[in-house]
């Protein structure tokens, strides 16, 4: 079962200084913190992370994680980089995008038809994007997810945040 996981002891924070709202945010009533990651727990009594709270596209009431798409693109054999993101949708709220590092050339309709053999219909990229270059990091390392949505938003003439 997937879950949010939270933690509490003492190296844990108590809440923020002198700002209830965001200690309420944060931590529970039973004093756990919210770590805003999806966990797993395995058969051997440890937990696996399996994504981000806040990384989800919200599609006509369905969650879909990012992590899970971007895994089932990762599979295929061209593909070097996924990072899979909300695109605002008027009729849905949001719709799963995608931006691919990929070497030699794809079809678009093809790697949808590849994906739709490993992951329901409706966590598959309606809006893929190929790029023959590395995506774009943040400091940290990790894909800024951030300037790829805008990006998308921005080809498809749409408002950069989701609805």
């Amino acid at each position: 079962m997937r879950g949010e996981l939270r933690i509490r002891g003492l190296q844990v924070m108590m809440g923020y200084w002198e700002r209830p709202e965001a200690t309420n945010e944060a931590v529970d009533p039973e004093g756990f913190f919210k770590t805003g990651d999806v966990a797993v727990k395995l058969d051997d009594g440890f937990y696996k992370i399996v994504d981000r709270i806040k990384d989800l596209v919200i599609r006509g009431g369905e969650n879909i994680g990012c992590a899970e798409v971007e895994a089932a693109l990762l599979a295929l054999d061209p593909v070097l980089e996924a990072s899979v993101y909300a695109v605002p949708d008027a009729r849905l709220g949001e719709e799963v995008g995608a931006t691919l590092y990929t070497q030699g050339d794809l079809d678009i309709t093809q790697i949808q038809a590849e994906l739709a053999e490993h992951i329901a219909k409706f966590k598959i990229p309606r809006y893929i994007h190929l790029e023959a270059k590395p995506l774009p990091r943040i400091a940290s390392g990790k894909i800024d997810k951030r300037t790829l949505r805008a990006s998308a938003a921005a080809r498809l003439g749409l408002t950069s945040e989701p609805v």
